[in-house]
């Protein structure tokens, strides 16, 4: 008999636990079918599980850790000359760590069978696991907490666990924020993080009453999986909630993490990495894998089941945010859609370098980028993204294995991000697997199989820092 204290693992049979209560006993048989709801009644009291996954905190931090320095190298390594829209370090070079006795040149020329047999598939290439993948959920990054903390006096500490991936690779914080409405103000945000206290003195008179309503909204807390009232909760004290700018902070990406909702069992779950909001008016995919279609869409789903592990039972008894389509959702979905990518100068009006302000190097790499790399395939000009998704079908390279609780197996279609403003948007991919842009051209050059030389690799990331 064991207890079933992990909420979200969506392991055992809920209707077991009924039993179980029916029966006098909190415990539960381990013979259990699996279910695909988490169990709604609590098994242990708050302050035993807070001891008891406190308590596990430091050795899982230490085997996660282990786990980023066995795959990357997580020095820092930057070139005073690329930079982010404000000012950061874009970290250079390939992070990802190769198999003892073999090149990139190499395995470039293997076929993904090859590969697969002979065991080669980079260690970073594989799925990364959440910082605690069988518990999963939200996790942000010390600076953001630090700044709601200061600002709001609303805590997104987790008690059982932190972040995991270092600052430096992470985007630049607080991120500009670019409006397709006013592009001759520059970043608005005045250098600020952008929250329920200060929203409506940046905004008040450059948005109009519904944009400006809907940006409220977005900077609103409300109830979530992890950070809420009950005592099924992450955080020591019962939380107001999050918001949308929690991790989409200022209209762009902390790099905060989550579990995808869409998919059980829990091993099989996706790690997500923030993606940017940024030019979401030109997209017609939301969601990494969700394919909903529509930005109202996804900003109704996110807060009635995102939130919650994707399970509207247990988002009943936390608290959702049923938001009103006709107003609510539009007003939300307004102001998301006047967030423009951040300024490409050296962009002409048809996506493509001015070749009076590109160096050589960089006009290499876009006739590369529209030739031999077939990049532009899936991320045609001019904010290169088709708008569809894609299988890579990553499972080729390598067997099914399990890493810290994550299943790596097929991976499924993707949506094509935009590549404009790509950047400022470290880590790369959907699950945040590739920390460096040279990273992601080693990756899609062994996916595609086009097998790039290093001066052409070299050429591609540099034009893709002109986007």
């Amino acid at each position: 008999m064991k207890v079933l204290s992990r909420f979200p693992a969506y392991t055992r049979y809920v209707g077991a636990i009924a039993a179980s209560l029916l029966a006098g006993t909190a415990t539960l048989a381990q013979d259990a079918p699996p279910s695909s709801y988490a169990p709604v009644v609590e098994q242990e009291s708050f302050e035993t599980v807070v001891q008891r996954m406190s308590a596990a905190k430091a050795e899982i931090a230490a085997k996660h850790s282990a786990l980023l320095e066995q795959r990357y190298d997580l020095s820092e390594r930057i070139d005073e000359g690329v930079q982010m829209s404000k000012g950061k370090a874009v970290q250079i070079g390939v992070r990802v760590k190769l198999p003892s006795g073999v090149t990139w040149e190499q395995l470039g020329v293997m076929s993904p069978a090859e590969i697969k047999s002979r065991g080669l598939w980079p260690a970073g290439f594989y799925p990364l696991p959440h910082p605690n993948h069988p518990e999963g959920g939200m996790v942000f990054p010390d600076f953001h907490i630090d700044e709601i903390k200061k600002q709001e006096g609303r805590d997104l500490t987790r008690f059982d666990l932190d972040f995991d991936l270092p600052t430096h690779f992470l985007p630049e914080f607080p991120p500009p924020i670019y409006l397709t409405t006013r592009p001759d103000l520059g970043d608005v945000s005045q250098g600020k993080v952008v929250t329920i206290d200060n929203y409506y003195g940046l905004f008040n008179g450059i948005l109009n009453p519904k944009q400006l309503e809907g940006l409220r909204l977005l900077v609103m807390p409300t109830q979530q999986q992890q950070f809420n009232s009950t005592h099924d909760r992450r955080s020591l004290k019962a939380s107001r909630g999050v918001t949308c700018f929690d991790c989409h902070v200022n209209g762009h990406t902390n790099a905060a993490t989550h579990l995808v909702g869409d998919i059980r069992p829990q091993e099989f779950r996706h790690r997500i990495d923030t993606p940017t909001l940024r030019g979401v008016n030109i997209q017609r995919l939301f969601g990494s894998q969700r394919a909903l279609k529509t930005i109202e869409d996804f900003t109704e789903f996110e807060q009635r089941a995102a939130y919650f592990d994707g399970d509207p039972v247990i988002a009943t008894k936390k608290g959702v945010n049923v938001l009103e389509r006709g107003s609510q959702v539009h007003s939300m979905a307004e102001f998301e859609a006047i967030l423009d990518f951040p300024p490409a100068p050296k962009l002409d009006v048809f996506g493509k370098l001015d070749e009076s302000k590109a160096t050589e190097q960089e006009l290499r790499g876009q006739e590369l980028f529209f030739g031999k790399s077939q990049c532009a395939v899936c991320h045609p000009a001019p904010y290169y993204t088709d708008n569809l998704m894609h299988n890579m079908q990553v499972e080729r390279f390598h067997e099914p294995k399990t890493i810290l609780g994550r299943r790596a197996v097929a991976d499924g279609p993707i949506k094509t991000f935009p590549l404009r403003g790509i950047k400022d948007s470290p880590p790369y991919l959907h699950d945040g697997r590739l920390l460096t842009l040279e990273d992601t051209v080693e990756f899609f050059d062994l996916v595609t199989g086009v097998n790039l030389n290093a001066q052409e690799k070299s050429d591609l990331v540099a034009f893709m820092r002109c986007l």
